[in-house]
């Protein structure tokens, strides 16, 4: 099942969640892509732009098909971005992107800017994508004080917009913590939210740098319940 990976905040850790799920399911046979409709924020490199977030999906494992519709150098909104930038985006060149990666794969794997409300355009907020696609949600959520807030409004307004949320993964949860903000967060989450917590990750510092892919696909597999996140049987993990 293709998924919408989204973020109850930016730098919550999408990307290396979005890249750890393409590649345990790459490795296990499916066609995966993972599609990013707006990259701001982008490098310079050969003479043209380069998505970072993209780039480290294909760090993880080289073999996952990758596209953006969008591709901006501004560090902001998709919507700023675009307009310093002179770039009108268009929801129907979204559509047509995802469509045709939906073509060549068995899983696509959608993964947003920001949160929900981000906006896109001067029409379209980050949650009428998600819409339009008719995509479920995973909602990726930070290990920290506010994270219960954060998680629990993402998940109620876009439930209230009739978007399908799938499950919450806590992201760079600190092992062996003494901080009961952070120790309660998860069980409190699941209470109140009412939709599945898929697991916790624990915070994979090495991978920034290169390193520790093997790790991320570990930490993949053996925290997560990827049955749920993709709401298939898939084949028995080692």
């Amino acid at each position: 099942m293709d998924i919408f990976v989204t973020g109850t905040d930016t730098d919550v850790g999408k990307t290396v969640i979005t890249a750890g799920l393409a590649a345990v399911m790459q490795s296990l046979g499916y066609e995966i892509s993972v599609y990013k409709p707006f990259q701001s924020g982008a490098i310079e490199g050969n003479k043209q732009l380069i998505s970072p977030d993209l780039s480290f999906v294909k760090q993880i494992d080289n073999n996952i098909k990758t596209k953006y519709s969008y591709i901006m150098k501004a560090p902001t909104t998709p919507s700023v971005a675009a307009e310093l930038e002179g770039i009108v985006i268009d929801k129907k060149k979204v559509l047509k992107d995802f469509g045709e990666l939906k073509q060549t794969s068995d899983i696509v794997i959608t993964e947003g800017a920001g949160g929900l409300m981000v906006p896109v355009n001067n029409e379209m907020l980050m949650c009428d994508i998600v819409k339009m696609l008719n995509l479920p949600v995973v909602i990726v959520a930070r290990a920290t004080l506010g994270t219960i807030n954060h998680t629990l409004m993402t998940v109620k307004m876009a439930q209230s917009m009739g978007i399908n949320v799938l499950g919450v993964i806590i992201n760079r949860y600190p092992l062996n913590t003494k901080d009961e903000a952070i120790k309660t967060a998860p069980s409190l989450i699941r209470k109140f939210s009412g939709v599945k917590l898929f697991g916790i990750i624990p915070d994979i510092s090495s991978i920034s740098d290169g390193c520790g892919a093997e790790f991320l696909i570990d930490s993949i597999i053996n925290n997560l319940n990827l049955e749920e996140v993709f709401n298939m049987k898939i084949p028995k993990l080692n």
